[in-house]
């Protein structure tokens, strides 16, 4: 199994290139499934969640052709051959569940297994199923799966969401864009994402408004079409990088990037006195004093600050000059990565659903293992300031969300390399 070895203490100066965002892939490629044309997919990155939907996608019948080099994606579901989305394919992650919606919507059936992820707490999917029964899918669970029939279509109707789910929002917003008449979501997620796959949808001839808001009205259509569409920079690698930078000192330009995006991160980096600005698409990360200084931050559905940074802000806190307290609503079990910092010389309190970081004048590095994707990356982070050499092991969760992790941090300065287990066991 490969790990990362990081030398501590370099300062990072120069630009990296942010990928598109995982997050907005997925969704996006689920929506292949509710045309018989052609959708091209650019800026689509090369990560293991992305080849695993592929996976899935193909399972079902949909052509599918990838080019790492040009980051485009070009999927044809002409002809759905399968509506079972098996468990060994779906397993693997848990935005497998985004082909349910569409999949009943233009086929009237679906089989979907329960899915898999990350182990950061329970993520139901009950919001998912009760919305497609607003729109009159029959569904039951049985042997781990989800069995949905819609056997004369779906139905346009108001879905209220009990608590703000992404995921949710976007299979229920894919499955109305092909049922009879309106459906108006209350409560519906705002994020970027959403947005992203709303706006490739309307493209492909669905009718949307409200997008970027918490009520969302579609009204279905017929059929949808084929078209092309670019997905959105990925925020998250972004806010990781910006860490990064923030951490490391030095002078980071994140390019291809919005700061509009980014808007939950620019006051706590303000109050740890790091500079983030945004220039013409990309963002400038610069620390102004020696020591980082403390700052609080609470998780929250967008744009309220994102569960997915918590862990990378939690590492920049470990070195601050002072103390910060860190508190998480939408995971209970994402403090995982607590315990590993702590080898490091992190003083870290875990109370409940909330962690306070005291400032400690420097880490050391040690060998740590990673719980889950965004812990993965926050001892990557900690190694890069750690006194001596950090050996991050179980890496295989970086690879589901970032693209070319060791490239872009070396290309900046970084010192760190990827050791497969014969390269450590032969030094």
């Amino acid at each position: 199994m490969d790990k990362i070895r990081i030398t501590g203490g370099k300062e990072l100066n120069g630009d990296i290139e942010i990928s598109g965002a995982k997050n907005a892939s997925l969704p996006l490629m689920a929506a292949a499934i509710l045309t018989d044309q052609p959708l091209m997919l650019s800026r689509v990155p090369d990560l293991k969640d992305v080849l695993s939907l592929n996976d899935v996608l193909e399972q079902l019948g949909i052509r599918a052709q990838y080019d790492g080099r040009s980051k485009k994606l070009a999927l044809n579901g002409a002809k759905i051959t399968n509506t079972e989305a098996p468990y060994d394919l779906v397993r693997k992650m848990r935005a497998s569940i985004l082909v349910l919606g569409p999949l009943v919507a233009r086929m009237g059936e679906a089989k979907v297994s329960l899915p898999g992820g990350c182990a950061i707490g329970t993520r139901p999917v009950d919001l998912h199923i009760e919305g497609l029964k607003r729109l009159g899918a029959e569904i039951e669970l049985h042997e781990g799966y989800i069995l949905a029939r819609a056997p004369k279509g779906l139905t346009g109707a108001p879905v209220h969401f009990t608590k703000v789910s992404v995921g949710a929002t976007e299979n229920i917003m894919m499955a109305a864009s092909l049922a009879k008449g309106t459906t108006v979501l209350t409560n519906a997620a705002r994020e970027p994402e959403i947005v992203d796959l709303g706006e490739c949808l309307i493209k492909m001839g669905a009718e949307i408004e409200g997008l970027g808001t918490d009520k969302i009205t579609i009204q279905g259509k017929q059929f949808l079409r084929g078209t092309e569409h670019s997905v959105i920079a990925d925020r998250i690698e972004a806010g990781t990088f910006a860490v990064a930078g923030a951490m490391t000192g030095g002078t980071i330009t994140l390019k291809n990037c919005d700061i509009k995006h980014l808007q939950y991160l620019v006051a706590p980096m303000h109050k740890a006195g790091v500079h983030m600005t945004g220039d013409k698409g990309d963002v400038i990360i610069h620390r102004e004093d020696d020591r980082i200084h403390g700052f609080d931050i609470m998780t929250e559905p967008y744009p309220g600050f994102p569960t997915d940074l918590q862990a990378q802000m939690m590492s920049m806190l470990t070195i601050c000059d002072g103390a910060g307290m860190i508190t998480e609503t939408i995971f209970e079990n994402r403090f995982m990565h607590v315990p590993e910092l702590v080898r490091m010389g992190a003083n870290i309190t875990v109370h409940g659903a909330s962690a306070l970081v005291r400032g400690v004048p420097k880490l050391k590095g040690a060998p740590v293992m990673a719980t889950d994707l965004r812990a993965s990356v926050s001892l990557i982070l900690a190694g890069l300031v750690a006194e001596g050499v950090t050996t991050v092991s179980r890496i295989y969760h970086l690879d589901r969300g970032y693209e070319d992790l060791v490239g872009k941090l070396t290309g900046v300065g970084a010192q760190l390399e990827r050791l497969k287990d014969q390269e450590e066991a032969a030094e």
